[in-house]
């Protein structure tokens, strides 16, 4: 089986020592999850695999399944500078990304001095992030993809590394404006949180409602994540899996040669979500301990790499049918 070769040749001794101690730093950091996270392995492991990836993604779920909790919690597991955004109809693009102010020299010359907005941070939690206006909302767009933003013309760069971990609740509609689909791709993994299984609500009713609760402590740092995410930059990829995601990709466009393309696709994912699959593969078999991903990965990862990259025409919606089915059958067709 060929391999797609990394940009940077690796000795492959050196990686394997790389990626072993990576191993053992991310055991710490589920570890440390674990502490105040109970149960949701899948959710933990996702958005996991998306920092690792050096991505954004968007946290979906009900009212009190502790998606604000994970973030915090992240922020200090991994030792980086945290901020959180609370998303309201009000909020103006300069309560974000900072704004310039006037003042004034003790030689009663005036100038303008930019004072820096919350989004200069390494983790910042854009909280219920669809409360917020379109004209808001686009704030983050040249951040997320540039890791920068412009103003009043000067660039200025942002720390890093520099993530967003955005959460919005699937229920209430009202006083809600939906993502653009430009702010969608730029996330790289949307992750569906569900109801905890029994076990785990039953540790978090009893750890929970005593006189303390369990805090979570720092186990690496940002630079530390820096050269994880980099390893996973060098990973190889088998040829096998870059043509598994392009051929999953590309079939879920609309015109694509399938009967599910043409009758259920509406616009699909563009080579973003692409590029999304083969970083999140590379980390996903770090992940679980191996040095190369497989299409296995890409199978696993399909859904929350996808779903927000696609919709679904009237047929579709009219049959029944929602996202998570049409991904579902296009990974068994296309794989």
């Amino acid at each position: 089986m060929t391999m797609i070769k990394p940009e940077v040749p690796s000795d492959p001794k050196a990686m394997i020592a790389e990626a072993e101690r990576a191993l053992a730093d991310i055991a710490k950091i589920k570890a440390g999850i674990g502490t105040v996270i109970f149960g949701q392995e899948s959710v933990i492991e996702r958005t996991l695999v998306a920092l690792l990836a050096g991505g954004h993604a968007l946290l979906v779920g009900v009212p009190g399944l502790a998606k604000t909790k994970l973030v915090e919690t992240l922020g200090t597991v991994l030792g980086l500078d945290d901020r959180r955004i609370q998303f309201t109809p009000d909020l103006m693009p300069s309560d974000i990304l900072g704004s310039e102010v006037m003042e004034q020299d003790d030689n009663g010359k005036r100038y303008f001095r930019y004072v820096k907005g919350p989004i200069f941070a390494q983790l910042l939690m854009a909280d219920e992030i669809n409360r917020a206006s379109p004209r808001t909302q686009s704030a983050l767009l040249q951040a997320m993809q540039e890791y920068h933003v412009t103003i009043a013309g000067e660039r200025h760069d942002l720390p890093q590394p520099f993530h967003v971990l955005a959460t919005q609740n699937p229920l209430e509609q009202e006083g809600t404006y939906p993502l653009p689909e430009a702010q969608l791709d730029r996330f790289l993994m949307q992750i569906d949180i569900l109801y905890p299984e029994l076990e785990a609500e039953r540790r978090v009713l009893i750890e929970t409602t005593g006189t303390s609760d369990a805090r979570a402590e720092k186990t690496i740092d940002a630079e530390r994540l820096r050269d994880m995410q980099q390893l996973i930059r060098r990973m190889p990829v088998p040829e096998g899996v870059v043509d598994a995601i392009l051929k999953l990709v590309r079939s879920a466009r609309p015109g694509a040669d399938n009967d599910i393309a043409k009758k259920f696709i509406s616009w699909g994912p563009g080579p973003r979500a692409s590029q999304a699959l083969m970083l999140c593969a590379r980390a996903r078999a770090l992940y679980d301990g191996r040095l190369a991903p497989s299409v296995d990965d890409v199978k696993a990862l399909a859904e929350p790499v996808l779903q927000h990259r696609m919709a679904l025409t009237f047929a579709a919606r009219a049959d029944g049918m929602n996202i998570r089915d049409v991904i579902g059958n296009l990974t068994k067709v296309a794989l």
